[in-house]
């Protein structure tokens, strides 16, 4: 075998080593699908849409990402996503500026993921259950203070576009976060702690690492996420819908982790991996969308899409590994 045919192979099975790969490959090949099937796919309007699909499963997943390594769970984020504008807004109505209500809405946000932390770490209560109860009082808190009613986002156009009504702004502000969050889980103390509590508690207990400290950060950071992402569409859509997010834009934001290569087990994720998760759902969503599908076979559709992409992401790391289970 000739040098050069070896350095191809052996660059090739680097890529293939890659946590990401296969999901690349499923990505793309949807991409292409759609595109093919339909000539609006590509045209520049669908395109901002694909973008405002893609956008908030994306910024959420960074934060579920990090829960999800730690070995936890966050299934309130998307009510925090409908109570964070609203909470701007009255900020805003009550004279305090949009600049003040931005900032409070995020710090009742991270007040919530601090509550979800305390109560699973210090109480021993499992996230699953707590995130549960706090999903229904956070719901109901929200449609309480909002009286059911949607509200009309505060603030100019200038500054609805900075946060997300222009263009793809709102998708722009997914890939900068996207990026501060990957820098902090590859290259940063903080994420390597949390893989680290992930992948064995005992030991990184013993080697100094405050678990309790990363797993509270990290539901308050999914929460803070959750908030930002909720007055994100808030400025784009131009109204705070009470019933907005919900489990709907949570179980997309932890179906984009899984599917790109987090472990639903702990220790290991890619946040890179959630934007490419989330690409896939959103693609999913935007061409069937374009293609029609009736409402009640697109859940059928999704969940479909997400097992094969599971299934073919596991049997390629299982193909990585030499085979080995």
């Amino acid at each position: 075998m000739s040098a050069s045919a070896l350095t191809f192979r052996q660059r090739s099975r680097k890529i293939f080593a890659l946590r990401e790969a296969s999901i690349v490959v499923v990505a793309i090949l949807l991409f292409v699908y759609f595109a093919s099937v339909n000539g609006n796919f590509l045209t520049t309007p669908n395109l901002e849409t694909l973008s405002q699909f893609i956008a908030p499963p994306a910024i959420i997943a960074c934060g579920e990402v990090f829960l999800l390594i730690c070995g936890e769970i966050d299934l309130s984020v998307g009510q925090v996503f409908a109570l964070a504008p609203f909470v701007m807004a009255f900020s805003v109505h009550a004279g305090l500026g949009i600049g003040v209500g931005i900032v409070l809405a995020i710090v009742v946000s991270a007040l919530v993921g601090l509550i979800n932390g305390a109560i699973t770490v210090l109480l021993k209560v499992p996230s699953f259950v707590t995130t549960l109860g706090t999903l229904f009082l956070i719901n109901g808190f929200t449609l309480t203070i909002s009286r059911g009613y949607p509200i009309n986002t505060p603030g100019g156009q200038t500054i609805a576009n900075i946060f997300g009504a222009a263009g793809y702004n709102e998708f722009l502000w997914a890939l900068l976060i996207v990026a501060i969050m990957h820098m902090v889980l590859r290259h940063r103390r903080w994420g390597l702690h949390t893989i680290a509590v992930g992948g064995n508690l005992t030991g990184a207990t013993e080697a100094g690492i405050n678990a309790a400290r990363i797993k509270i950060g990290n539901f308050m950071l999914t929460s803070m996420l959750g908030g930002i992402t909720g007055i994100l569409e808030a400025f784009r859509i131009g109204s705070t819908d009470p019933l907005a997010g919900g489990t709907n834009i949570m179980f997309l934001a932890v179906a984009s982790g899984v599917i790109g290569g987090t472990s639903l087990a702990g220790g290991s994720g890619t946040i890179i991996g959630g934007l490419i998760g989330a690409t896939v759902l959103g693609v999913l969503q935007d061409g069937f969308t374009l293609q029609g599908i009736n409402a009640f076979t697109f859940d059928m559709i999704i969940g479909g899409a997400i097992l094969i992409a599971m299934i073919a992401n596991i049997h390629v790391g299982r193909l990585n590994r030499g085979g080995r289970s």
